[in-house]
């Protein structure tokens, strides 16, 4: 089942789509069934998962509405996957010292090693391993933000110590863990919005590199974006500081380098880091698709959807760029800020790549 197809299912809220996937407004954070009443949303705020556990483990919270949680799964495998994210989940709310070997879920769920991997990363996108450090983040996360101590939050998340934790904030967090406990309170992010070819270009970046980049028309709503990601952040203004950084990459849209080099402050899972690494490699001028991409890094190409989200939460896309992936069947699938930027940066990456061919 494709995108558009799901789509149509949510436009139809059709029940019989009920247990298939769910669906996830960035917008809201909520996730839901098919069949949910609610208001429809913009479709280029929705991304889809195969299971709640999934939508789960990326920060999603349950429509307390149509409650898609609770959905019955639709055959035996769907069913051996829930029990093991069930299990994992467990453990990690017993404050296990990180997430249980495959071999303890297999033993708990039935069935062999081997056989729960593959099927674990077909219907989730990642490896039960990446599950449980997904899942403990995303609770680090909301502990923290709803106010919980350092050390409290991190043994609910099921850090097992503080130096679990702390080793990997650099590259989880962006930020220690008391930073982070407040939306970013005490960080500060400079902060830049120039025009650009493609609307308003809106760059911020801590004193490590670019930690959020967005294109919009309006000023005051793609501050708003950044605020949301960074709430207790003091954001702050500072062209003269930003201007070298928003003018590389506005050199790169204007056609004049082939790739906007910068470097970069992001939080990511280590599956969304495999995959932005991957995007990195595609040369400009080319694209790859999604399909070809889940292969390379999971030797599943059907794993596809698991790099689409992938894709689809990058929080710098051109300087990750995300615009070289396509369908397998040549459409141009999805884009954060819309398809048709998504094919102006497509053809004008083609364009450079036969001038340059030419020239040479």
């Amino acid at each position: 089942m494709d995108n558009q197809s799901r789509w149509q299912d949510v436009i139809d809220g059709n029940a019989a789509a009920d247990g298939q996937f769910v669906y996830a407004v960035r917008s809201t954070g909520i996730y839901c069934r098919p069949s949910c009443k609610s208001r429809r949303p913009k479709p280029e705020n929705v991304e889809y998962f195969e299971l709640a556990e999934a939508a789960e483990s990326h920060g999603y919270r349950a429509c307390k509405r149509c409650k898609p949680n609770d959905v019955a799964p639709p055959n035996a495998a769907v069913k051996r996957v829930q029990e093991a994210c069930r299990y994992i989940q467990h453990c990690l709310a017993d404050g296990l010292d990180g997430p249980p070997t495959l071999k303890q879920i297999a033993s708990e769920v039935g069935g062999g090693s081997y056989h729960l991997q593959r099927t674990f990363k077909s219907l989730m996108g990642v490896s039960p391993a990446e599950y449980g450090d997904a899942l403990r983040l995303v609770r680090l996360k909301q502990g923290l933000k709803g106010g919980e101590g350092v050390t409290a939050a991190l043994y609910d998340a099921g850090y097992g110590g503080v130096s679990r934790l702390y080793e990997k904030s650099d590259g989880q967090l962006g930020m220690t863990p008391a930073t982070y406990a407040h939306g970013g309170a005490g960080a500060q992010l400079a902060y830049t919005i120039v025009d650009s070819p493609l609307n308003r270009l809106f760059v911020a970046a801590t004193d490590k590199g670019v930690c959020f980049l967005s294109l919009g028309e309006d000023d005051d709503a793609l501050l708003a974006e950044c605020q949301d990601e960074f709430p207790g952040a003091e954001l702050i203004r500072d062209d003269a500081v930003l201007r070298n950084w928003a003018a590389v990459v506005i050199a790169y849209l204007e056609g004049k380098i082939p790739h906007p080099d910068l470097p970069l402050d992001v939080r990511a899972t280590a599956f969304q880091r495999r995959v932005w690494q991957e995007l990195m490699r595609i040369p400009s001028g080319l694209t790859r698709t999604y399909t070809e991409i889940a292969d390379e890094l999971l030797g599943n190409p059907k794993a596809r959807r698991a790099v689409a989200r992938a894709c689809a939460t990058n929080p710098v896309s051109l300087i990750i760029p995300c615009h070289r992936v396509k369908r397998s069947d040549g459409g141009l699938g999805g884009y954060r800020w819309g398809l048709s930027r998504k094919e102006r940066l497509i053809a004008h990456e083609r364009a450079m790549a036969a001038l340059s061919e030419a020239s040479d």
